[in-house]
């Protein structure tokens, strides 16, 4: 009883309209109107949660029926692996204490087992490439993201160009917050909320990358971005950021498609594509336009209150994000530049080779061929040009 108490307290407390809303103002302007007018509410929310299942389900049929046929017709190749051979002890360490053994480790192991330190490593290598995601994985995840992207993009670009504030940033405020919801809002929303929402619960089983810790903080920060910019009637503002991010990732996506398929020219000629819209649309447009169309023209019109800061606060995240991934595009630039066969996802984990090692073994055995001369004990050798098997 007292805990249902503290909890009505403390939200009654959170929603006061003075946090979220400038004075003067609050929720008693974003009541439905008897004319028709219909305002934003935070119950509108629920739905996302059935469409973030909805996508999930799709997206499974589409990686099946779609994305791998497709994957095919490119030429989507796999990579031969080499497995490698059972062995109970390097087994039982590489699940439960480290699959990057220290080299004080890869020694005992050695000992124990009674293979080489070298094998052992090669061992290790070989296993770790056995749970890394194939190419047709990462090709039908970047399908599936690339359809989304690009079918959003164009949809909300058909659902604001004709917009006054797409046009004219100051009509993102004008009349706030008392602006009445339209229909292509209210499905833009949803539908992208729900996206982001589905990613978020897929997480776990998508394509792990070197920038999986910052990709859990973007999708968090833009559900909770999308979800405030609802429930407090930033939706100009919300419809024109979540516009500007799909303007560039459908040809990230495809760029990926093109590269797992190894057609290398295309994949560079939309990388370069990509990067000079991603630099637009995300550190030129979104700071000097949309983020100043919310942190700089509010303060002409209404005295600063939380929700502002909280809001622009949220966008900062976002725009620190920007930078990073402009830094890792970067990267991929300079490797590019100077006429490298293809441009590769630096977040990407790549497979380790064992061509240094097995070049090694081959250049020890002729040394020791050579020292010994061609006949061993009054024998020829019989394994001439063969490399041993470990």
């Amino acid at each position: 009883m007292i805990q249902s108490v503290m909890l009505q307290g403390l939200r009654a407390w959170f929603w006061q309209d003075w946090l979220w809303f400038p004075e003067g103002l609050g929720w008693a302007d974003l009541e439905n109107k008897d004319g028709g007018e219909v305002f934003a509410k935070s119950e509108d929310l629920w739905v996302t949660l059935p469409i973030a299942l909805c996508f999930l389900i799709i997206r499974q049929v589409f990686e099946w029926k779609v994305a791998t046929p497709l994957a095919t017709l490119l030429g989507v190749r796999e990579k031969v692996r080499v497995e490698a051979s059972h062995n109970p002890l390097l087994e039982s360490y590489f699940r439960s204490a480290s699959k990057h053994p220290a080299q004080s480790a890869v020694v005992t192991l050695s000992k124990q087992s009674g293979w080489s330190e070298r094998q052992v490593q090669r061992w290790f290598r070989r296993r770790r490439n056995q749970e890394r995601p194939n190419k047709l994985k990462k090709f039908r995840e970047a399908s599936w993201r690339f359809t989304f992207y690009l079918l959003a993009f164009f949809a909300g670009l058909g659902a604001l160009v004709d917009k006054p504030w797409f046009y004219e940033k100051e009509e993102m405020w004008k009349g706030f917050p008392k602006m009445p919801l339209i229909p292509s809002q209210y499905w833009y929303y949803m539908i992208e909320l729900g996206f982001y929402i589905s990613l978020l619960f897929s997480v776990a089983s998508d394509v792990k990358r070197k920038d999986f810790k910052e990709q859990i903080v973007h999708h968090v920060a833009t559900i909770l971005l999308i979800s405030f910019s609802w429930v407090v009637n930033y939706i100009r503002a919300g419809t024109m950021i979540m516009l500007i991010h799909d303007a560039s990732d459908y040809l990230l996506e495809s760029a990926k498609m093109f590269n797992y398929a190894g057609w290398r020219n295309t994949c560079n000629y939309i990388f370069i594509v990509f990067a000079m819209v991603f630099f637009i649309t995300r550190l030129i447009l979104f700071p000097f336009w949309i983020m100043h169309a919310t942190i700089v023209y509010p303060l002409s019109l209404y005295p600063t209150f939380f929700g502002y800061y909280f809001f622009n606060g949220l966008l900062m995240v976002l725009q620190c994000l920007h930078i990073f991934w402009f830094l890792l595009i970067l990267r991929m630039a300079i490797k590019f530049l100077p006429g490298n066969n293809i441009v590769e996802d630096e977040r990407s984990d790549r497979d380790e080779t064992d061509d240094s090692e097995e070049e090694e073994d081959e250049e020890e055995e002729k040394n020791r061929k050579t020292k010994n001369g061609p006949v061993q004990n009054g024998h020829s050798p019989l394994n001439n040009n063969h490399r041993k098997i470990d």
